[in-house]
């Protein structure tokens, strides 16, 4: 990983963290694949924090810039999927 995620300076340490928890999420998903349920409380938990669609349009638009990995496209396939799916693209 040569890049750095996309935080915001309001965010305390423990959304920073969880923040980032969910671009690795995203990135597993990408690389070996990803319990469906592992992945849908890493995005509730960035829900949380970054609640307007239009941030987390932006926040996830910065994150695919900078590592080619689209989140919409695995939270498209999250939200597809059946409960006890692996996620992969």
């Amino acid at each position: 990983m040569d890049y750095q995620y996309p935080i915001s300076q309001h965010w305390s340490t423990e959304e920073i963290v969880d923040v980032i928890r969910f671009f690795q999420s995203i990135e597993k998903a990408y690389e070996k694949g990803i319990e469906r349920s592992v992945l849908m409380q890493a995005y509730r938990r960035f829900k949380e924090i970054v609640p307007g669609k239009a941030d987390e349009k932006n926040i996830c638009n910065e994150f695919e810039e900078v590592s080619g990995y689209s989140a919409y496209k695995v939270v498209q396939k999250m939200k597809l999927a059946s409960l006890e799916e692996k996620i992969r693209l």
